[in-house]
C-alpha cells in the first residue's frame, strides 16, 4: 500500500472517529470555513467519494465517463436530509477507499483522471483526496475542538505536491518576495517565490536562519488559507511573515 493510500485510510478512520461524538443537533452548525455547515462538509466529502469510485469503476470497466453524472450527484446531495449528508457520507468514504484499495498494480499503473487541463496519475489522485479529506476532516474537527492539528504524516505528504496549489491559489501582488521557509514535524525546506505574475515554492536546503519557521501542518493549513489567529501556534503570533502569507493565501 503507497505512504498516501495509507495515509487516507487513517483519514477515514478518523473521520469517522469524530462523526461518532457529533450530536445530530449539531449538524446545522457552522463549519469552518462558516458558509458551509458540518453537513455541507460531510456532503462535499460524500459527494466527491461517489464520483471518485464512479470514475475507478468505469476505468476498470473500460466505459466513458458520463459528462452529466458529477452533477447528477451534487443535485441528489444537495437534497438529503443533513442528517443523511452525514451519515451516507461516512459510507461512501469507505466505498472509495476500498475501490482504491482494491485495484491492483497494473491497475493503477494504467489508471489517470483529467481535472480541467490537468491529469493525475493513480498516486496524483490520491494525493488529491488525501489533501481534501485531511482538510475538510479539520474543518469539521476545530469546530469541536479548537486545539485540533492536522496529522504529521499526512501533512507531509501534502507537502509533497503542495507547489501544485501553491501556484494555483496564491493571491498575487505587486511586490516580489523570496521566502526560505522551514517546517518542523516534518522537517522540510522549501522557498516561496512570489511575483506579480507567478507563485512558486520549491524544496531546496535551507542550513542558516530562515524567513519562517513553522510547524508542518500549520505550514499546510496556512497555504490552504485555514491558519487564522485563533488557530494559530503561540510561538507564531504576530509574525509579519505569517500575516503577509495570510493576505496570499486566502483560501478556495
Amino acid at each position: 500500500m503507497s505512504e498516501r493510500l495509507k495515509s487516507l485510510r487513517e483519514s477515514v478512520n478518523h473521520l469517522d472517529d469524530v462523526a461518532s461524538q457529533i450530536d445530530p443537533s449539531d449538524y446545522t452548525a457552522s463549519a469552518y470555513p462558516s458558509e458551509w455547515t458540518i453537513a455541507d462538509t460531510f456532503s462535499h466529502l460524500g459527494s466527491g467519494a461517489v464520483i471518485g469510485a464512479r470514475g475507478v469503476e468505469d476505468f476498470i470497466a473500460g466505459r466513458e465517463r458520463d459528462p452529466g453524472f458529477n452533477q447528477s450527484v451534487w443535485d441528489l446531495w444537495n437534497a438529503k436530509s443533513p442528517e443523511a449528508q452525514v451519515v451516507d457520507a461516512l459510507v461512501s468514504d469507505v466505498k472509495y477507499l476500498e475501490a482504491l484499495e482494491g485495484m491492483t498494480e497494473e491497475q493503477r499503473s494504467g489508471y489517470q483522471m483529467s481535472l480541467g487541463p490537468f491529469s493525475f496519475d493513480f498516486d496524483g489522485v490520491v494525493g488529491l483526496r488525501l489533501g481534501e479529506h485531511v482538510l475538510h476532516t479539520w474543518d469539521i474537527e476545530v469546530t469541536f475542538h479548537s486545539e485540533a492539528t492536522l496529522p504529521a504524516e499526512a501533512s507531509g505528504l501534502i507537502l509533497d505536491r503542495i507547489n501544485f496549489l501553491v501556484g494555483r491559489t496564491a493571491r498575487l501582488r505587486q511586490d516580489e518576495r523570496r521566502i526560505m521557509i522551514r517546517t518542523v514535524n516534518p522537517g522540510r525546506s522549501f522557498t516561496l517565490h512570489l511575483t506579480a505574475d507567478s507563485a512558486e515554492m520549491v524544496e531546496e536546503p535551507h542550513d542558516g536562519a530562515v524567513d519562517l519557521e513553522i510547524p508542518a501542518e500549520a505550514f499546510v493549513r496556512l497555504v490552504y488559507g485555514r491558519l487564522d489567529e485563533a488557530h494559530t501556534p503561540d510561538s507564531l503570533l504576530d509574525n509579519a511573515v505569517v500575516e503577509y502569507l495570510r493576505g496570499v493565501f486566502q483560501g478556495f
